[in-house]
């Protein structure tokens, strides 16, 4: 690797660093009143309300809706292979969703949704006020079961008189994750008043993944507007507020690998709020998040109060069509630049890998050997590059020896013999810059990939978290409170990367050594990935072992010899031809000529100042 290499690497690593660590985060939101608690039944219980109100408070509190102010609370429980839902005839609501086919960190159900931390509120606007149909009691039909073959609906009626009623009705499919929700006004043109429905969900999220601090980073509110533009609530460790001026189509409370999502298929959200909430003393909730829209009350009355709720894993092939326009967009695949890659290639890629190989380190170890076939072209391109500065290396250390020190001389004797043999520079930096991009989707891809969730590879119990090989008991600056073998290992073979190319690169000259950094470079990455997903790190140290195989493998094919003679050759042929440049030879040329002219200026303008 040659200082041009070098040079690049370490500016990208310069900027990554930067923006983790350098740029200032927003400082912390004071913390808002309490959240309300609401009381609510254990599940399956079917109870009188606890405190029945008279029929006068009734009135006085939900006016013509006072009939269903009082009423039995029974939960019905419907499932199929994926997830377990449970209605409640208290508010007609979604109570609680488990994810059948998932756990917790540390092997507890993981509910979604659960009664305990999660509230909503269903307000509708009326000639006497607003009414909560949420703290209303509903009727129905349905049965808890699970269901077979077609989609089963529940149906909540809460009947106010004279044929007079509000429906809410759900659709819970075969298999899959995505409910259909209808709200529904029958007759009730004396009754309703004028304004929109408000639909306020709390949702104080509960820890799914070991590491408590990643998970508030990485745990936000994404929504899609009406103008198609994906955005979302900032995400780190701070509280963050949005309103948006623009109808939202949905809206989606995020974890690091679920979604809980609300969205408007035959209206639009008209106003919406968006909060998320963090409170560093409490390590049982996550953030709080908070999603406050409303949406036309004369839609509901037309019939088109059509909704959907999705609650499921957030993972690209599940989401990706067919639940809501661009939903894709909450698997986060990187910058712009870089999302095709992991979104046409590395997903379809790991994934076709996935249904033969049923051990995720294997794939990934599949996966490194895969791509650095593909890359094979550019690693024989650069390693040649490499190879011819090998066979100039003698003419350039008689340079060095002839001009001294002084380093614009060198590098102008330099690029002169590059013109004369026809080499350029930059034939062993572009290979490498090339493939670049690569190594960076990966490291916006991983880290979101669910299909590494709780997959076991050697010592590491999740791929989708760092493996905690040694534990500290306490945080040390950088490092945190514990050590990633796979971490050290990745370290271990880039440094024997470096060692390797660096017994086989001539020193380039310049004021820094670009070997001894080398080293420091990837020590510097360890700090960085020490906390990053076991997988990331075991697919960099493979793809190390790989390269260095592979450039051995290319070794045997590359005779130095025929090397030299060809670069003689050149010597002779541009020589025969008035040594014709390059573009960019030209160009570094003429920087070096003008720098030299500097040079000069300044040492006349001493001499001139000294007299």
């Amino acid at each position: 690797m040659d200082r041009n290499q070098l040079i690049g690497l370490l500016l990208i690593l310069a900027m990554f660093v930067g923006y983790q660590y350098l740029v200032p985060k927003p400082p912390p939101e004071k913390k808002p009143a309490q959240i309300t608690k609401t009381t609510t039944p254990a599940p399956g219980s079917t109870t009188a309300a606890a405190a029945p109100l008279d029929s006068a408070a009734a009135r006085s509190q939900f006016g013509d809706f006072a009939a269903a102010a009082t009423g039995q609370v029974r939960d019905i429980v419907v499932e199929n292979p994926d997830v377990k839902v449970t209605f409640s005839t208290q508010g007609g609501r979604v109570k609680e969703v488990l994810l059948k086919k998932y756990k917790t960190f540390d092997g507890k159900p993981l509910l979604l949704v659960d009664a305990k931390t999660s509230r909503t509120t269903l307000e509708l606007p009326t000639k006497t006020g607003k009414v909560d149909l949420h703290s209303l009691y509903f009727q129905t039909t349905a049965q808890s079961g699970t269901v077979s073959g077609q989609p089963q609906v529940v149906t909540f009626r809460a009947d106010v008189g004279n044929g007079q009623a509000v429906e809410q009705s759900y659709t819970v499919p075969a298999t899959g994750y995505t409910i259909d929700y209808a709200l529904k006004a029958s007759n009730l043109d004396n009754v309703l008043g004028n304004g929109d429905v408000r639909f306020l969900w709390e949702d104080r999220m509960p820890q799914f993944e070991n590491d408590l601090s990643n998970n508030r980073r990485a745990a936000t509110i994404n929504y899609l507007t009406t103008k198609d533009n994906f955005d979302h609530l900032a995400e780190n460790e701070s509280s963050n507020e949005a309103v948006v001026e623009d109808p939202v189509k949905w809206f989606a409370i995020k974890h690091k690998y679920f979604l809980s999502a609300f969205i408007a298929q035959t209206t639009q959200l008209t106003k919406a709020k968006f909060q998320t909430v963090v409170d560093l003393a409490d390590s049982s909730t996550v953030k709080t998040a908070v999603a406050d829209v409303s949406f036309p009350l004369a839609d509901v009355k037309a019939g088109k109060g059509q909704f959907r709720y999705y609650y499921g894993p957030n993972d690209f092939q599940v989401i990706k069509e067919g639940i809501a326009p661009d939903f894709d967009q909450n698997v986060y695949l990187g910058y712009s630049i870089l999302k095709p890659i992991n979104k046409y290639f590395f997903i379809p890629v790991f994934n076709f890998f996935e249904k033969f190989i049923g051990n995720y380190g294997l794939l990934i170890f599949c996966l490194v050997v895969f791509v650095k076939l593909l890359l094979t072209p550019l690693t024989y391109k650069s390693y040649v590059s490499m190879a011819k500065m090998r066979v100039l290396a003698p003419e350039l250390a008689v340079i060095k020896e002839r001009v001294g020190d002084d380093m614009t001389k060198q590098q102008q004797e330099q690029m002169k013999l590059y013109q004369e043999v026809g080499v350029s520079p930059l034939s062993g930096c572009i290979p490498v810059l090339a493939t670049m991009p690569i190594l960076f989707a990966l490291f916006q891809l991983f880290p979101n990939l669910i299909e590494l969730r709780q997959k076991t590879f050697l010592w590491a119990p999740d791929l989708s978290t760092y493996d905690s090989f040694i534990k500290f008991g306490v945080n040390i600056p950088f490092v945190g409170n514990h050590l990633s073998l796979f971490t050290v290992m990745m370290t271990i073979s880039s440094i024997a990367y470096a060692y390797y190319n660096n017994q086989t690169t001539p020193q380039q000259p310049g004021p820094v050594n670009m070997k001894a950094l080398s080293y420091i470079f990837p020590v510097m990455f360890m700090f960085v990935l020490n906390s990053f997903p076991a997988g990331l790190t075991w697919y960099y140290f493979v793809s190390n072992v790989v390269t260095i195989a592979q450039q051995l493998l290319i070794r045997n094919f590359v005779d130095e010899t025929k090397l030299k003679a060809m670069l003689d050759e050149n010597r002779v042929k541009i020589a025969a031809g008035g040594g014709k440049k390059s573009k960019f030879q030209e160009m570094l040329q003429k920087q070096l000529s003008a720098a030299e002219d500097a040079r000069k200026q300044a040492e006349d303008a001493k001499k001139r100042a000294k007299k």
